[in-house]
């Protein structure tokens, strides 16, 4: 791999895609330290400093934003906005005809639908600045610190606080977009891997500090390279399904007759599920915090049966949740029915199917048993990194998880292989041997 990064940055113009990359990385880092004005630096570092509230139920959106989030800097809503507004595009497609008829139209359908989620994008970061800077204000990030956050509570400084974060969202969500044109890989994963690498040697420090430092140090890294090496086996295994393509005059040239394959991939879901669920779990932990010291007997059952990340109910809806979602997305992103037209109208067929539907009821049958093992297999994944943390006496909010593993390996392995196509068009041998 060494080799690979040295015959890399010997290519000039690969070189630059590569520097050009690092440094709008390093830009979206420096933002991440940059306060929102309105924000009292000092008691927002005395707060985390006294590891009180720990981020509670905003522990996952503060693990994507690479820890601006807590500190409300400037990215505090890193790309999560433009993540949510992509997501929501995606099912309006299934939804609204005519945004199923613009992503048919090839790259003007999609340029529009494009503009169609960055306006999304603004009008999510809106609503969700203005949730965050209000929590600030009352306390909902660090319910036990006593400092002011905010201490000026004016209205102009508010506005100035929402603008400040709609407008780092849009500078984030526009370095995004030019990593993607003029760098290496899609540039909303790397923003979102650099976000979650950067709250990696914070969570080792966590466990080093720890009662039994050696021993709970030891097993969590055994534990997350057994994981990272599953994930990686799954994450590159297929289900090809052969694909024959009939000979065709067109004119006086003989078309067709080659063959080919559809890659079903065993998790074709990605990460999705994973963000889903652990989003959805956690409107319990919020409602509870929202109630405070109450007596009530209904909260007292969430916070022992569905808030503790530990409890039997809590991991048996977490599997549930990551099934439905897997499934959920599968159907949503990948459509049996279109793939069965498109074969038949170019004159392919699956051997042994009959082409049309026949070949969408076939095709339809395979991903069902592929998202099956698919789904299961994330559950294991989410579940195993937190069950060795609890398991060991650690915290288990914790951001050594499933959905920091999923993207970190899967953003990485994306990467290399757009690397090494570059260095393969230039007939280098490249990072895989």
């Amino acid at each position: 791999m060494l080799s690979g990064f040295l015959s890399a940055f010997r290519t000039p113009d690969l070189r630059k895609k590569l520097l050009f990359t690092l440094g709008i990385l390093a830009i979206y880092r420096l933002g991440v330290a940059v306060p929102t004005p309105g924000v009292s630096y000092s008691n927002v570092q005395q707060c985390i400093a006294s590891n009180v509230g720990g981020g509670g139920p905003l522990q996952i959106l503060n693990l994507f934003s690479g820890g601006a989030l807590l500190q409300l800097s400037v990215f505090a809503l890193g790309i999560m906005p433009y993540i949510t507004a992509s997501i929501m595009v995606q099912l309006l497609r299934v939804l609204i005809p005519r945004f199923e008829a613009l992503q048919k139209e090839g790259p003007d359908g999609q340029a529009k639908l494009t503009q169609y989620t960055r306006y999304i994008t603004v009008g999510f970061a809106t609503l969700q600045s203005a949730s965050y800077v209000t929590m600030a204000r009352n306390g909902v990030f660090f319910p036990n610190c006593n400092a002011e956050i905010v201490p000026d509570q004016s209205w102009n400084t508010i506005t100035t606080m929402v603008l400040t974060m709609v407008a780092g969202t849009v500078l984030v969500m526009w370095m995004g977009e030019r990593i993607t044109e003029r760098g290496i890989g899609n540039g909303m994963s790397l923003l979102i891997f650099t976000s979650v690498a950067a709250s990696f040697p914070g969570a080792i420090g966590t466990i080093w500090n720890s009662s039994d430092r050696v021993r709970n140090t030891t097993v969590v890294l055994l534990v997350l390279l057994a994981v990272i090496a599953a994930v990686v086996y799954v994450e590159q295994s297929q289900r090809r399904i052969p694909v024959q393509y009939a000979k065709r005059m067109v004119g006086r040239r003989m078309l067709g007759g080659s063959s080919t394959y559809i890659p079903l991939k065993i998790n074709m879901a990605g990460v999705i599920p994973v963000i889903f669920a652990a989003s959805l779990l956690q409107l319990p932990v919020v409602i509870v915090q929202f109630a405070g010291n109450s007596s009530s007997p209904w909260v007292s059952w969430l916070q022992n049966n569905v808030a503790r990340t530990s409890s039997p109910l809590n991991i048996s809806l977490y599997i549930v949740l990551i099934i439905f979602f897997a499934y959920f997305y599968t159907a949503i992103t990948f459509n049996p029915t279109d793939v069965a037209d498109n074969m038949k109208k170019y004159g392919g067929f699956i051997p042994g199917i009959r082409p049309g539907q026949p070949t969408a009821d076939y095709l339809d049958y395979v991903l069902s048993r592929i998202t099956a093992a698919g789904s299961l297999y994330l559950a294991i994944a989410a579940l195993v990194p937190t069950m060795s943390l609890v398991l060991l006496g650690l915290n288990a909010s914790i951001p050594l998880g499933a959905t920091t593993i999923l993207i970190l390996v899967g953003v990485g392995l994306d990467t290399v292989k757009r690397i090494q196509a570059q260095l393969e068009q230039r007939r280098y041998e490249g990072f895989l041997k």
